[in-house]
């Protein structure tokens, strides 16, 4: 989450016109104390019951944990697109900063 967090600004065009969340299975006050910490400019979500993990299809339940999946939601409310993100890979940051602005202008 940090690179997303350092990043911000290319990525997610410093969040004109973009709304970033990021969805956690950690309660609500220890992500919400964590993120002020850490100075993240986007939005943190608490899923504990997993709702929304399981209705997008992330969610497991053999090992209790989320797969870590992004996406991309055009205005419209389409998934536009859909990857498992590999944080460790340059390419993964370009790509996706490439379906974002992509998204953003349909």
């Amino acid at each position: 989450m940090e690179a997303y967090r350092d990043q911000y600004a290319t990525l997610f065009n410093n969040g004109n016109g973009v709304v970033v969340l990021g969805i956690s299975m950690d309660p609500d006050t220890a992500l919400a104390s964590w993120a002020r910490d850490a100075k993240f400019p986007m939005t943190f979500v608490s899923d504990t019951g997993h709702a929304i993990a399981s209705a997008y299809g992330v969610y497991d339940d053999k090992t209790s944990s989320y797969s870590r999946i992004v996406f991309v939601i055009a205005p419209n409310g389409k998934v536009t697109y859909r990857s498992k993100f590999n944080v460790m890979s340059a390419d993964a940051y370009t790509t996706l900063g490439n379906e974002v602005k992509k998204a953003s202008i349909r």
